[in-house]
């Protein structure tokens, strides 16, 4: 599995305004919808049902919010930088400014699971989530997030 197959360009942003989890939930059910054609409401209520379960901040800042939905052939995700990190209940208790949001079809058992372990061994190398946060341009992380497996496998 690669990043490229998950992760269109229109799927990275940056964003101000997300001033809490379910704002930030919201913005990427819209995302999904934008740039995938997901139901958008579908989308957020499937990721704040999964949050109940437990939360997906996985710490160090980063958080890997996850949904099964069915109106969606293939896994699909969106990356988000924010501007000023919000409480996620994270399981270090840190604020969050990073997060790779995963739509993935309600039957797609391994895949699924295969494009999050992915995303979340990406976003454990702590160089590669520096070079995120310092490089606040959409193209510039989807760049650095794109080409982040291949040096990781280096």
């Amino acid at each position: 599995m690669d990043i490229l197959m998950i992760l269109k360009p229109g799927a990275v942003r940056v964003l101000g305004a997300a001033s809490s989890k379910k704002r930030l939930l919201h913005e990427l059910g819209d995302i999904a919808h934008d740039v995938y054609g997901v139901n958008a409401q579908a989308a957020i209520e499937a990721l704040q049902e999964r949050e109940t379960l437990g939360p997906t901040g996985v710490g160090h800042g980063v958080a890997l919010p996850h949904a099964r939905l069915d109106d969606i052939d293939r896994v699909v995700g969106a990356l988000v930088l924010l501007e000023k990190p919000i409480n996620f209940d994270a399981v270090d208790r840190q604020p969050v400014d990073l997060a790779f949001a995963l739509f993935a079809p309600r039957e797609a058992g391994v895949e699924h699971l295969k494009a999050l372990a992915l995303i979340a061994r990406t976003l454990r190398d702590a160089q590669l989530c520096a070079k995120l946060r310092a490089n606040p341009d959409p193209a510039t992380l989807y760049t650095i997030m794109t080409e982040a497996q291949s040096m990781l496998a280096a």
